[in-house]
């Protein structure tokens, strides 16, 4: 079975609070969850993160894969970048095109 870590979607319309769930990667993004390891409130300043250490750690070393989303946070969280991928993050064409002309 492939797990997840990711972000379950709570809150009102426009006003977006997430949970940070252990669930089958076959599974909706809202549904049937193994474990809550914390949440996320991206509406505040900063943003807030409370995350069960040790039970996200612990899915890690497992083999629980997270997702792009949830990269940066747990990296923020100060979970290890060795279970952590980050991806780049892709410039625009345009900023491609004036990089060689400079």
């Amino acid at each position: 079975m492939a797990v997840k870590i990711r972000l379950a979607r709570m809150g009102a319309k426009k006003q977006p609070s997430y949970r940070i769930v252990v669930a089958d990667a076959r599974t909706r993004r809202d549904g049937r969850i193994i474990e809550r390891l914390g949440h996320y409130d991206p509406r505040t300043e900063p943003p807030t993160v409370v995350l069960n250490e040790e039970r996200t750690k612990y899915w890690l070393s497992v083999g629980a894969q997270p997702t792009e989303a949830l990269g940066p946070i747990l990296k923020r969280a100060g979970i290890t970048d060795k279970y952590v991928k980050t991806r780049a993050a892709r410039k625009p064409k345009s900023a491609q095109a004036e990089k060689p002309a400079a």
